[in-house]
């Protein structure tokens, strides 16, 4: 694969080995510098992640502006806005430019020019990069949904962007050399008459976890590294070539937490990061989507602080980080360092961005606006994490039938078929009349897969209880409030619901305790601990997504199909959306066998 374009290769300044030596860390604030009567310049340094396919201040599943309860704004237009604003303010002055991951997926305009017009089949510069380049950004670091689409299109949209695309774990498994650009190191001018020139190093880490939610892309291609050890290894060779201020944009968040068990790589590193390895002197993260507007993090071999920021996602906050700097016997030493978050709805789109997207955008609105079906009666997602509801039946049925019908003749035809589903909208409705291909997008935001795994009984109740950590522990008799009956630490994605089976959820027992019923469809009769099951799952929680249990393993059935495509073409094909065609009631949360709702 390519580790930039040409335009990239050009900004890059590319060190053999230039012999220049360490800077010191963070030590006095500026104040003091001044007070010696040092001369100081100062840097900024704006960070962006988690754009996720937003140009536009737009909600697609809505088609309207968008809006959310603390009236967030969205989009790179946004942040355009702001960026500019900070450039003319600092105009002669030295203005970087990063950000950290997942910004080719996440919404109806990145999925269009991924599935329904690819840039590998047409040519045409991915809205991101067309929206990116009129930012003129100076790196970004690949995240983890960069390889949603695979790595043709990943290299594409590499190759159409005017600045480095950085990956330093990423690595060629047939070489055992980085598949993409580790690092740059960034010559900039502080400004001022004979101001001297400060050089920049900037490393990109993507998020070790790609291995397990995008496994059919990367198998045998590439290696995910240690972030840890991936900067331990990186930031000694950019300070020997030259490099007088380390900055990692990271996409990864600071929790110290993975998502998935310890066969890969810390999913969360970034704290540890700052802690365990010397020399950084900021790192901008992204990944969990949290607004982290300014956190210093201690090294435990320099005790130096390193300034850390994430800049929350979709394009509503921008980090800037403010560096001020001395020199001290011809080298640069960082006196102070700080952040702040600024949010994009203080401002309006850039005109210049909104141009050179605008065709994609409407094209984009135009063909999610499509008629496929009409709905008999309204079906809402909104109670869907806590009762059973006919909108997530619709998932497992279309689910159910396809790998039902994919299986017919092969050895696993006689197996009962379930299916696994996750409420990964509260918001999404099929309004009564015409559904529409966004209402159904709404329904099923993620460009999952469907697979199929064989699980017994006992794998099947092990799942269920693993899900069932998605709830609090209420006893009998005390309140119920929907908005605070889940686990804040599980996010909605995390919670699966079963069809085929039917159980009961005890929410007054203990995690693990929890399925105190789980019978035959229609029956009392107890599933079997031997007893086989052929069961529908996305590829995300199949390869190992969110760790639930006994579903890692060999598929019986896989043919690439898209999920959100299979809902659509299923309510196109019949035309009208009945609940009576797929609502079947067979789960409920209980408290001692009372019924919760």
């Amino acid at each position: 694969m390519t580790s930039s374009s040409g335009a990239s290769r050009r900004q890059v300044l590319a060190v053999a080995a230039a012999a220049a030596t360490a800077p010191l860390l963070a030590g006095e604030p500026a104040r003091a510098a001044a007070a010696n009567g040092a001369k100081t310049w100062d840097l900024t340094v704006l960070g962006t992640s988690d754009t996720h396919g937003n140009v536009y201040n737009w909600d697609y599943y809505k088609d309207a502006e968008y809006d959310d309860s603390k009236h967030n704004d969205v989009g790179v237009a946004k942040l355009a806005t702001l960026v500019n604003q900070i450039r003319a303010e600092r105009k002669g002055k030295a203005t970087l430019v990063l950000d950290a991951g997942d910004t080719i997926q996440g919404t109806p305009l990145a999925t269009y020019y991924a599935k329904q017009e690819p840039i590998t089949s047409t040519g045409e510069t991915h809205p991101m990069a067309n929206a990116m380049n009129v930012l003129k950004y100076d790196a970004v670091t690949l995240g983890n949904h960069e390889f949603n689409y695979g790595l043709p299109l990943l290299a594409q949209w590499i190759g159409q962007l005017g600045f480095p695309a950085l990956a330093a774990n990423a690595i060629n498994e047939k070489t055992g050399k980085p598949a993409f650009l580790p690092y740059v190191i960034k010559e900039v001018e502080l400004g001022g008459l004979g101001a001297p020139t400060l050089k920049v190093g900037i490393l990109g880490l993507t998020n070790p976890g790609v291995a397990i939610w995008d496994k059919g892309n990367v198998e045998g291609k590439l290696i995910f590294a240690d972030m840890i050890a991936t900067a331990a290894k990186w930031v000694p060779i950019m300070r020997e070539r030259g490099a007088d201020l380390v900055i990692i944009s990271a996409h990864g968040g600071d929790s110290g937490t993975s998502s998935y068990g310890p066969e890969l790589p810390n999913e969360n590193p970034v704290a540890l990061i700052a802690q365990q390895v010397p020399g950084i002197d900021a790192i901008l993260f992204g990944h969990a989507h949290n607004e982290v507007p300014e956190k210093f993090v201690t090294n435990t071999q320099t005790g130096e602080r390193v300034l850390t920021s994430e800049p929350s996602k979709w394009g509503q906050r921008l980090t800037r980080m403010d560096f001020t700097l001395t020199r001290e016997k011809g080298r640069w030493k960082v006196v102070s360092k700080g952040s702040t978050m600024l949010n994009t709805n203080t401002v309006v789109e850039d005109p210049a961005v909104l141009a050179a997207v605008r065709g994609q955008h409407t094209k984009t609105v135009d063909y999610v606006n499509k008629v496929v079906a009409q709905s008999e009666v309204e079906l809402s997602a909104v109670e869907s994490r806590y009762k059973d509801t006919p909108i997530l039946d619709f998932i497992n049925q279309v689910q159910t039938e396809v790998v039902t019908a994919a299986l017919a003749g092969t050895q696993y035809a006689g197996l009962p078929v379930l299916s696994i589903a996750a409420p990964f909208s509260r918001t999404a409705v099929f309004p009564q009349g015409d559904v529409r291909i966004r209402d159904v997008a709404g329904l099923y935001v993620y460009d999952n897969t469907l697979e199929a795994v064989v699980m017994t009984g006992a794998e099947v109740k092990a799942y269920l209880e693993y899900s069932a950590k998605y709830f609090v522990t209420l006893p009998v008799g005390a309140a119920v409030n929907p908005d605070t009956i889940s686990d804040p630490t599980v996010p909605d994605y995390n919670y699966d619901v079963i069809s085929g089976v039917d159980y009961d959820i005890d929410i007054s027992k203990p995690v693990g305790q929890r399925i105190t019923r789980l019978v035959l469809p229609g029956t009392a009769t107890p599933v079997a601990a031997d007893a086989q099951f052929v069961v529908a799952v996305n590829n995300y929680r199949r390869s190992g997504g969110g760790n639930f249990p006994g579903v890692v393993k060999t598929q019986v059935y896989n043919q690439q199909q898209e999920i959100r495509q299979l809902l659509i073409d299923w309510a196109q094909a019949k035309g009208v959306i009945k609940p009576g065609d797929f609502f079947v009631p067979n789960w409920k949360l209980v408290r001692e066998g009372v019924p919760v709702f």
